[in-house]
């Protein structure tokens, strides 16, 4: 390793800035022990007046580094680029190697959990980015870069140009699960995006005519990579869509192509074919590339499909295995036909051996001699209300009876009446010598002329009762 330039800093004058006191902030788990050390700094120890020097353990110059390494913004999301040396892959599944350039070289490690991403191999000698926050491992008193993301130097720059997209896709809502459009089960048109030449097209045609070769397809040819193909995929899109909604419907949407590098995947990483195909009103399944390469488009589209041939089976169903599920089905519903007819015709038969069945006038019979004998229960029941009320009238027409006039007629009493008015003669003071009188008995009535009248001042009785003309008399003289 070449030795470092003349007046460069050393790792503690990095450590020591400006007052060369730590800054406050550190990590909780740590902040007692930094207190601490804080605390004991400040003390000091004077033998006769002179002040001695703090002396500091190994420790904590060591927990003191740690605490302003783990504490700089800077250090804790950083990315590094250098050339990987003494790579360690030891059976723990942890990766160690080192990061060297031409002045410097730091040691990194990499756990298992970060390293299981990989998409390629480690060698010495290969130059990458390597993404991570700077520690300090205390046991060996040095710093070294915890690495949790690894690219080839290469494509560095187009890989941190993909995370920043993502980042701000994602917080403005373009991944929601929300958005997303259910793919049609049975589609009658479908819809491509991709270049007319490429593999991914054949395969596609390839797939939805063996699985269902009565799909129309209608192509948007476009370029796939290379400067523009970006423009081109998203116009196709949007005319795909005005198709849609001017002349005949398109079902669902297939962009995509076949595998390459990530500089020939670009095109379906740009902002602008992840906004057209955001805005998109028919369903779109995203097929770019290999089950291993992820784009912008497969996080935006309402489906990922790994292939363009895996994009095909999901958009047409296979008619041979719709006519072995139809066939099946025909087969289970002639078994349910079946066996319902049989245990109709069962039930059939137990009722034809019925005894009611085999002789229906005996039911009928029974029910006339119930119809009889309700019959003769409710003539009886209606005589017996008539005799009741019968009584009941009887008793009514008695009383009406004793308060009639005629029943007074009857026990030989009269009414007079002046004619020709028929004015009720109540008293003898209401007639006059001449008056013709009409007299009213209880068989007959009779025509009389008064010739003479006489008052009379007691009161003739009849037995212990006074007589009904002297007690109307008696009535009349009353004063109001």
């Amino acid at each position: 390793m070449a030795k470092p330039r003349k007046g460069s800093s050393s790792l503690l004058d990095f450590l020591y800035t400006r007052d060369d006191k730590p800054q406050a902030v550190c990590h909780p788990e740590n902040a007692r022990g930094l207190e601490r050390v804080q605390e004991e700094g400040e003390k000091e120890s004077s033998v006769g007046g002179v002040k001695e020097p703090r002396i500091y353990t190994v420790q904590e110059v060591t927990s003191r580094i740690r605490h302003v390494l783990e504490d700089d913004r800077e250090l804790r999301d950083i990315y590094v680029k250098g050339e990987l040396s003494n790579l360690s892959q030891p059976t723990s599944g942890h990766q160690y190697f080192t990061l060297k350039d031409e002045y410097a070289e730091i040691p990194c490690v990499m756990f298992k959990e970060d390293s299981r991403d990989l998409k390629f191999g480690l060698e010495d000698g290969m130059s990458v980015i390597a993404r991570g926050r700077i520690g300090v491992y205390e046991k060996r008193g040095k710093y070294q870069l915890y690495v949790v993301e690894l690219q080839e130097a290469g494509l560095g720059a187009l890989y941190l140009a993909f995370e920043q997209l993502k980042k701000r896709l994602k917080a403005e809502g373009l991944f929601d699960p929300a958005y997303k459009k259910p793919i049609p089960c049975f589609p009658r048109r479908i819809g491509m995006v991709t270049s007319p030449s490429g593999a991914a097209i054949r395969d596609m045609l390839k797939v939805t005519k063996k699985r269902f070769p009565h799909v129309h397809i209608l192509l948007a040819p476009v370029a796939v990579q290379g400067e523009g193909a970006s423009l081109q995929i998203a116009h196709a899109i949007r005319m795909m869509n005005r198709y849609n909604a001017e002349r005949e419907r398109i079902d669902v949407l297939i962009v995509g192509r076949g595998g390459g590098s990530l500089e020939e995947l670009w095109a379906f990483n740009e902002e602008c074919v992840a906004r057209a195909i955001f805005a998109s009103q028919i369903p779109v399944i995203s097929a770019v590339g290999h089950e291993t390469d992820f784009t912008i488009a497969d996080f935006v589209a309402d489906k990922r499909a790994a292939t363009p041939s895996e994009a095909a089976e999901i958009v047409v169903p296979d008619a041979k295995e719709l006519g072995r599920n139809l066939r099946s089905l025909e087969l289970q519903l002639r078994q349910n036909v079946f066996k319902g007819l049989e245990f109709y015709r069962k039930q059939l038969e137990a009722m034809a051996k019925n005894l009611l069945f085999r002789t229906p006038t005996e039911r009928i019979n029974q029910y006339r001699q119930t119809i009889d004998e309700l019959k003769r229960a409710m003539v009886a029941e209606l005589r017996h209300l008539t005799s009741l009320h019968r009584k009941s009238v009887l008793a009514f027409a008695g009383r009406l009876e004793a308060l009639s006039p005629l029943a007074i007629l009857d026990r030989g009493y009269s009414i007079c009446t002046k004619l020709p008015d028929g004015t009720l003669v109540r008293s003898v003071d209401e007639l006059a010598v001449g008056d013709e009188l009409k007299i009213l008995f209880t068989d007959g009535e009779a025509v009389s002329e008064v010739r003479d009248k006489k008052r009379t001042n007691g009161v003739p009785t009849v037995g212990n009762r006074r007589h009904p003309a002297n007690r109307e008399q008696k009535k009349a003289s009353r004063p109001p």
